[in-house]
């Protein structure tokens, strides 16, 4: 099983880091019932994420997956992770989560500042109602809280993430 694992390809993906004026970030509920890498119920947070698709920028997706998952396009950029980012799955759920097709997610990360009002979130009926919603509910918090929030096999990601983006601060 091992050997299988080491020659899976990772997915494409990038993550978004989305801080409001106060230096606080972006971090919604995910929905249940998205996938079997999402069991435990005290690890449903996280921020937004997405693949990206065939011959796709990186920076172009991060701004389609926003919106896609939040309906936010008030943005502006603050930082590009200087690196990309790997985690793997969990054994139990290869050939299961990500079409079966993935060992797990390399990340672009951006960090971006909200710049519209909050009424222009919309976790329930993201990308102008067009997208099937992810998440459940959605607020602002910590960036430091964040790798507690996110599932166990993520957390090595979150916490990169954090050392990465921890100089962003509230707008003065």
């Amino acid at each position: 099983m091992a050997r299988d694992i080491a020659s899976m390809p990772y997915r494409p993906c990038v993550g978004i880091a989305l801080f409001n004026a106060a230096g606080q970030v972006f971090v919604a509920r995910r929905r249940p019932d998205k996938g079997p890498e999402y069991k435990d119920p005290l690890y449903e947070w996280q921020m937004p994420q997405g693949g990206i698709d065939p011959g796709e920028d990186p920076y172009a997706a991060a701004l389609r997956e926003l919106y896609e998952e939040t309906n936010i396009r008030s943005v502006k950029l603050l930082a590009e992770a200087r690196q990309w980012f790997n985690y793997d799955l969990p054994v139990d759920t290869l050939g299961k989560a990500l079409k079966g097709r993935y060992r797990g997610q390399t990340q672009k990360w951006f960090a971006f500042r909200f710049t519209g009002p909050e009424s222009e979130i919309d976790v329930t009926a993201p990308g102008g109602g067009q997208h099937k919603p992810e998440f459940v509910s959605w607020r602002w918090d910590s960036l430091e809280n964040l790798p507690g929030l996110i599932v166990p096999f993520k957390r090595g990601v979150y916490e990169q993430v954090v050392t990465e983006f921890s100089a962003i601060r509230a707008e003065k």
